[in-house]
């Protein structure tokens, strides 16, 4: 063995013990008669001491040689510290060194090994390995296994089995770009990249496999931001003889049981909104409540004053921001420049101020009254001190600028406290939305979404009006996962295709196997998908993923570590019958 213990463990109670260590050297201190070196691996640091008048001398000079991030062994006795750390678990004590072995020398990192580190992100990026022996970067990492351990405990006490599913599918469309893999035993056909196990999952409910879930890569060719990664980690999970609220009850409870283990927070039911209240209280599916500022809609009482832009528009909808009543006009004008961001998209702003004694001063005061004031402080709940913003124009645009801008504010003003949970479930999605740019309907979740059974007359005649049984749990502002009751019968799933503009051919070659499967004894089933980067990064206090990943992508889905994706030989494209354009 290259160690007797680690370099976390060891302590007082150690003292006068012969011990083995190895790891990574940290940092060296050289007094010219003394030496002190920090060795470090993932479990802590240890202090060891070289001393000329108490180490052999080769010893004492070899460990002058010493660089950043040699890999070492040594053998010494434990003794106590003089100079104690208290913020250290090894600080009473420290090793004289009796042997030392230098493993493997290393260059000088590109970057410090440190928490705070002088390393930019693409550099960290691209000596990834580097960095994750970096406590940040490795604690978070050590994270998201006690996170998908607890996951794993949790499902399995509930007699869910987790079950392989294959990497290597047919393309289907569920809503964005699959990766594609060529099959050269196949000339000219492709395999795809799961975006999600759907049918899958589906299939071993018609096995009868009754609660299932997997730990699951899965794999989406489309634009990224700062939150998606191109392969991503799922816990997907489905169950049979099951309505809506036994699915909401049991993930409820894995996330209840999440914020309880790692957190230490205890959290009573979740609140449930419906996709309606969700967009015309917060502007958008997945709200933070965490704050108010919830939305006070305006038509009523500010239209018809003689103010053309707001009478003419379709919207007008406010927020009132709390304790900013004294921004300056430079602050507000910052404001307004930052709704006007093509990102935002917003023509302007029209702002209120909410005197301390009861007054108000609004950039519009040529039209409205302070008793036409005081009725928009009321509809968005303003108090003096408050400041109110109002935005109009086209309903659903309107209201996704006023939600951009309330979760910048709440940004801005530190009422996003990561130290805070506030889960809640949204529910009675629609289950088709229409597209201007094909002029048909696309499913809102994906095609095998169950419509509410009530509202099924509608879509002949409405179809835009039917609600799916479809849910999503939302946390702190970011849907952390989503899913719904499935269709389990041919006729219904047919007709739903229909709707979705599918021909029946069409149909039958992508989705035949499923069709054929719901012949044979398909229970009714339902499941539901978290997004286990996201959900791990937000239990972690962060609002990015990628320090959650072991080696993780750039914003231009590269790794620049390896250097993927990358050409290919050209024996490689012959084999594969493929002839790059």
């Amino acid at each position: 063995m290259y160690r007797s213990h680690n370099c976390g463990e060891l302590n007082a109670s150690h003292i006068n013990t012969e011990v083995t260590l190895a790891g990574w050297v940290q940092k060296s201190r050289d007094k010219g008669f003394m030496n002190w070196v920090d060795l470090r691996d993932r479990y802590g640091i240890t202090q060891l001491i070289f001393d000329e008048g108490r180490s052999e001398k080769s010893v004492f000079e070899l460990a002058k040689t010493l660089g950043r991030e040699f890999v070492i062994q040594v053998k010494g006795t434990v003794i106590e510290r003089e100079a104690k750390n208290k913020n250290m678990t090894t600080g009473e004590i420290e090793i004289l060194v009796t042997e030392l072995t230098i493993l493997n020398a290393s260059l000088t990192p590109p970057f410090t090994i440190e928490d705070e580190t002088d390393g930019g992100e693409d550099i960290r990026m691209k000596y990834r390995y580097l960095d994750i022996r970096r406590n940040p970067v490795k604690n978070s990492l050590m994270f998201r296994h006690k996170v998908a351990m607890e996951v794993r405990k949790y499902l399995s006490d509930l007699d869910f089995c987790e079950v392989e599913t294959p990497y290597l599918i047919k393309s289907t469309p569920e809503g964005a770009r699959d990766f594609v893999v060529p099959s050269r035993m196949n000339e000219g056909q492709f395999y795809a990249l799961p975006q999600s196990p759907q049918t899958f999952k589906q299939l071993l409910m018609v096995g009868g496999m009754d609660k299932y879930f997997q730990i699951v890569k899965c794999f989406r060719d489309e634009d990224l931001r700062a939150d998606r990664q191109p392969e991503f980690t799922q816990i997907d999970c489905e169950m049979a003889f099951v309505e809506q609220e036994d699915i909401l009850n049991v993930f409820e409870g894995l996330t209840r049981h999440l914020l309880k283990e790692i957190k230490g927070i205890e959290v009573e039911k979740f609140p449930r909104i419906t996709y309606e209240y969700a967009m015309k209280t917060y502007g958008n599916d997945k709200p933070d409540i965490r704050f108010g500022m919830e939305f006070g809609e305006l038509n009523e009482v500010t239209q018809h004053k003689d103010f053309p832009v707001f009478n003419a528009a379709e919207f007008v909808v406010g927020i009132a921001v709390p304790g900013v009543g004294n921004y300056t006009r430079k602050e507000i004008d910052g404001l307004i420049d930052w709704v006007k961001r093509p990102q935002v998209g917003a023509s302007g702003m029209v702002y209120v101020k909410c005197n301390e004694d009861g007054t108000y001063k609004s950039s519009v005061d040529k039209f409205y009254d302070q008793d036409d004031l005081a009725q928009w402080a009321k509809i968005t709940g303003a108090k003096p001190g408050d400041m109110i913003f109002v935005l109009s124009g086209p309903t659903d645009k309107t209201r996704t600028q006023l939600s951009a801008l309330r979760m910048e504010l709440a940004t801005r003003l530190g009422l996003r406290n990561p130290a805070e949970f506030a889960p809640l479930w949204v529910v009675d999605f629609p289950l088709l939305e229409f597209d201007e740019e094909s002029g048909r309907y696309h499913a809102m979740h994906h095609p095998f979404t169950s419509p509410k059974p009530e509202d099924m007359h509608l879509l002949e005649t409405d179809p835009g009006k039917v609600r799916a049984n479809a849910y999503d749990m939302v946390l702190n502002g970011n849907e952390i996962g989503g899913g719904s009751i499935r269709i389990h019968d041919k006729a219904t799933q047919q007709l739903m295709f229909k709707y979705l503009g599918f021909t029946e051919e069409d149909a039958k070659a992508q989705f035949g196997f499923l069709m054929d499967a719901f012949q044979f004894g398909a229970p009714p089933h339902g499941g539901l998908a978290f997004g286990l980067d996201r959900l791990v990064a937000i239990l972690g206090g962060q609002e990015t993923i990628r320090d959650f990943i072991a080696f993780p992508k750039n914003n231009s889905g590269r790794d620049v570590m390896i250097d993927a994706p990358s050409v290919i030989d050209e024996s490689q494209l012959k084999e594969l019958h493929i002839k790059l354009a």
